[in-house]
Order: structure tokens, then C-alpha cells, then sequence
């Protein structure tokens, strides 16, 4: 019997979520049906009834719903925990809801396996303290880099993301700091992340070029047009670039294999829709 699963979301209709489980759900012979749901802002909880009423299986929850997500669970992983924000549920048939949060296995997965880059003992600035950056903190921390700063407009903000994470350093040995982005960032680093809108704004970088090292990795979590400009600006710099396109079909196939305890074919997936936009599909 085929089963059916969302992505909830608003704004939504440009999410590609659907063609990609529906892909994942062609190679790996699941019965999946799984569509797009715009949702009034003011009805997350009746959306998500909604679907369970309609013997839907589960969901991923895409802004601005995460934080509403987290809360309307019955259990949560640590993961969303951690990140106070889920992108992923699973609808019992007793009511229950079960919470995940796979942004940062998608990115992890995404930098150490399709990037080919290591993250063990290397220097991570994550840029951004916001719902994206708390949810994929904590898997970086588990990679044991050598350190990690969050540099965040409002320091507080990003103090309070290092220390909800700070045992989660401490077990990793990984030197977990903040920085505010108004002020100079002396350091150099192996790997930055961008998970602050900036993008959506059209600008290049809310980073000088300085916190680049020769052949670091530049990693935008958007993707497609909106991160070109600071996809261009890490290239000018001498890094390598990267869109997050990776990040989604990642997250993506660790929301299926939680559903259908299947492992999709994730790289496969990524190279077929990386086509598909190439193509203006």
C-alpha cells in the first residue's frame, strides 16, 4: 500500500524535496507518495493533525516551522534537543509524534563524502547562530574538528548555541568560541559555513576574505542562484565553493532511511538534480 508523506513549509512551492523522495522512492522500490503542503502560519499543529488523520506517515518541516516542529513532538532525538528545531517527524498510528533533526548529518555527509573534505581536526567558522546553524552544530562537533567559532550579529545569541553544545565539545575535545560579526575575525579557518540568509539579501559574504586559507572549503547552505554570490566571492578568494544542494538531498535521504529503514542512493540523486537545475528543470 503506498503511504504518504510532505514537506510542509511557508513559503513551499519551490521545494524540491518531492523530487527527490519520489526518486528515492523509484530506486529503492518503496511505496512513497510524497507532495508539497503550504501552510498557514497560524496552523502548523492542524496541518501536521491533519495529515496523521489522513493516515500520512510523517513529514519534514521546512521554515518557518522547525521550532513549532520541536515542540509539538512526543519524543525528540538529541539532535533536535540540541538544536531546539526539527525538520523531520514520524506519525505513529497512536498518536504519537517522533522528532528528528537530519540538517547536519546532510551537511556532514554532504562535506566529508561527497566533498571529499575532512572535518577531524580541522578550523570550522559556522557563520550565523540562527535555526540553521543550531541544527547542524552538533553533528559537526561529533566529526571532532579542532575548533569551531560561531560568529553571529548578536554575540549572545551565539554564546547561547556554544554553551547548550558545550559538553558535546568537551567529549569531542573540540575548542568551541564565539565571535561577533561587527567586529575584526583575526583567524583563518579550513572550513566556513554560511548559515545566515545573507544570500537571500543578495550579498557576497558577511565574512572579509581573511577568514579564507588557500583552498579552504566555502560552504553556502543555500543553494542554486541565491548563493552565487558567495559562491563567486569564496572562488575570487582561492577557496572551494560549495552550494548546499548537497546538504538537502543528504538531510533528505536520512529523513527516508528513518521513515522506510532504507538507504537511499543519495549521491546518485544529488548528480541527477544538480542536471535537472542545469537544465532550468
Amino acid at each position: 500500500m503506498t503511504e504518504k508523506y510532505c514537506v510542509m513549509g511557508n513559503p513551499i512551492a519551490h521545494s524540491r524535496s518531492p523530487w527527490i523522495h519520489t526518486r528515492f522512492a523509484e530506486l529503492t522500490g518503496q511505496p512513497v507518495i510524497y507532495s508539497r503542503q503550504l501552510v498557514d502560519l497560524n496552523a502548523f499543529p492542524e496541518a501536521v493533525k491533519e495529515l496523521a488523520a489522513q493516515g500520512g506517515k510523517g513529514c519534514n518541516i521546512t521554515v518557518p516551522f522547525k521550532l513549532e516542529a520541536a515542540n509539538l513532538a512526543t519524543t525528540k532525538s538529541e539532535r533536535v534537543t540540541l538544536a531546539g528545531a526539527a525538520n523531520t517527524l514520524t506519525l505513529h498510528a497512536d498518536g504519537t509524534i517522533n522528532a528528528d533533526n537530519t540538517d547536519g548529518l546532510g551537511i556532514v555527509a554532504d562535506i566529508t563524502r561527497n566533498a571529499g573534505v575532512k572535518i577531524a581536526g580541522q578550523d570550522v567558522l559556522l557563520i550565523g547562530a540562527g535555526g540553521a546553524a543550531a541544527g547542524v552544530l552538533g553533528p559537526l562537533l561529533r566529526e571532532k574538528p579542532r575548533c569551531i567559532v560561531i560568529a553571529n550579529r548578536t554575540v549572545e545569541k551565539a554564546q547561547h548555541l556554544a554553551d547548550s553544545h558545550a559538553a558535546i565539545a568537551k567529549e569531542t575535545g573540540t575548542a568551541l568560541a564565539v565571535s561577533a560579526l561587527d567586529v575584526a575575525i583575526t583567524e583563518d579557518f579550513d572550513i566556513v559555513i554560511n548559515g545566515t540568509a545573507s544570500s537571500l539579501a543578495g550579498a557576497e559574504s558577511p565574512v572579509p576574505a581573511s577568514v579564507l586559507r588557500q583552498g579552504s572549503l566555502a560552504y553556502d547552505m543555500m543553494y542554486g542562484e541565491k548563493a552565487q554570490g558567495f559562491l563567486d566571492w569564496a572562488t575570487r578568494n582561492g577557496a572551494v565553493a560549495r552550494d548546499g544542494l548537497g546538504m538537502l538531498v543528504e538531510q533528505a535521504a536520512e529523513s527516508f532511511a528513518i521513515w522506510r529503514g532504507v538507504r537511499p542512493p543519495a549521491e546518485q540523486v544529488l548528480r541527477e538534480l544538480r542536471a535537472e537545475i542545469a537544465a532550468g528543470r
